[in-house]
């Protein structure tokens, strides 16, 4: 596990606190709105996190058996605390072998998919597990400046970094925005582009420093922020750049995504 992956000590409560409801809670309930439409009986959940997107699709879909997962122990124990309506396992989804082929009706993915370093082989593990004709839904990020939030982030890093700013927001999260791309990965995992379709929503947050701790303390970036000096330092000084750039108090902004369903042949 690299650290573009890894979550470690208080990792999930930050993300949970600070970036769930500022940047992945609009999506999940657009998510599970779009899953409920296709009355799945078996879903599987890939890179589940802390339960965002999974507490929604609970409440969505009430009498499917829903599994979530994830790669990260630390997100599985949060996850499963946060969210017990579902069952949850430690999984790779590049490799599902625990799972029988053709067990579910719907596999869903929010902004996981750009973490996985194969991902052509996460999408084939995904048509096999799916039966004949099923679906896949998930949400990937669009190019950085598009949300002003991690723009603001971006920002904030080259100022107070400018030697040598971390790239992981640009390289990672918001990395994976090509259509073209992600319809090239799909067809080589065996899913075919039923839709990808761009989508923006409003994210909220009590703060610019909510958000920041969310970024520096609660998720990857943490990992290149202390390889560059102190961790408290870093995260203040940031916080006090995106406070200048996004205001004081609340703060509103876009969220541009991209909203992907696939499905196997039938």
């Amino acid at each position: 596990m690299s650290a573009d992956t890894s979550w470690v000590e208080s990792m999930p409560e930050i993300y949970d606190r600070c970036l769930g409801p500022a940047l992945f809670g609009p999506y999940a309930a657009h998510l599970a709105a779009m899953a409920a439409e296709l009355a799945p009986r078996r879903v599987l959940e890939l890179a589940a996190g802390t339960g965002i997107a999974t507490a929604e699709l609970v409440r969505a879909l009430p009498e499917a058996a829903i599994t979530a997962t994830d790669l990260n122990p630390a997100m599985v124990a949060w996850g499963s605390d946060r969210v017990s309506g579902a069952t949850w396992r430690q999984a790779d989804a590049q490799d599902l072998d625990d799972f029988p082929a053709h067990s579910f009706d719907l596999v869903v993915c929010q902004f996981g998919v750009m973490f996985f370093p194969d991902k052509a082989a996460a999408f084939a593990e995904t048509a096999r597990v799916l039966a004949p004709g099923a679906t896949m839904l998930f949400t990937v990020w669009d190019a950085v400046h598009l949300s002003p939030f991690p723009a603001a982030l971006v920002e904030s890093l080259a100022t107070v970094l400018p030697e040598d700013p971390p790239s992981f927001i640009v390289r990672i999260p918001h990395g994976y925005a090509d259509p073209g791309q992600i319809a090239k990965d799909l067809e080589a995992g065996g899913l075919r582009s039923a839709s990808i379709e761009p989508l923006v929503l409003r994210g909220a947050a009590p703060s610019a420093r909510v958000v920041a701790e969310g970024f520096c303390l609660g998720s990857p970036l943490r990992f290149a922020l202390q390889e560059r000096g102190s961790l408290d330092h870093l995260t203040a000084a940031l916080s006090d750049e995106m406070t200048a750039r996004l205001g004081d108090g609340p703060i509103e902004g876009d969220l541009a995504g991209y909203v992907v369903s696939a499905h196997t042949p039938s």
